[in-house]
């Protein structure tokens, strides 16, 4: 049963929403993923919202560029965390998609990730949900040591080859 919905406004949103997916895959945590665009169909919006929670919806990740009112009408509805995740866009560099998740009105709150912050979203979805999950928080915490040692190889080949050469 998927614990993280993942929905977005539009097929464009797919490879920074892939990310999240991807986390979560790596982490062994189970998702639904779906485009719902909350302004073109609202009925199909709001019946998404409305059934996440009885679906088994833990956490919801959002994404939306824009007006961006898909994350917090999630909010709005889903009585969960919500995480958004503002898309990059061609008009505004995506400070539009920003500010519309981040300025939520007071007892809407929506965590927001960087502009297309798609893995973010999908590491904190996982820690939420770990604070209940034992094996899920081990596996939170091989991954934070597998990005550690990521950075030591880094540093190891510097170091040996020198900034010219790496």
């Amino acid at each position: 049963m998927a614990k993280v919905g993942i929905v977005m406004g539009s097929d464009s949103d797919l490879p920074v929403m892939r990310k999240a997916a991807d986390i979560l895959e790596e982490l062994g945590v189970a998702y639904e993923m779906k485009i719902i665009s909350a302004h073109r169909e609202p009925d199909v919006f709001f019946e998404y919202a409305r059934s996440a929670e009885e679906k088994g919806f833990k956490v919801i990740i959002a994404g939306a560029g824009m007006a961006a009112h898909l994350p917090g009408m999630c909010a709005a509805i889903f009585p969960m965390p919500v995480i958004g995740i503002p898309m990059h866009t061609t008009s505004l560099g995506g400070r539009d998609s920003l500010y519309s998740i981040v300025q939520m009105p007071s007892g809407i709150p929506v965590a927001t990730v960087a502009i297309n912050g798609g893995a973010n979203a999908g590491l904190l979805a996982a820690k939420i949900l770990a604070t209940s999950d034992e094996a899920l928080l081990g596996r939170l915490k091989e991954y934070s040591q597998k990005l550690k040692e990521q950075v030591e190889a880094k540093d190891a080949r510097l170091q040996e080859v020198g900034y010219q050469d790496y």
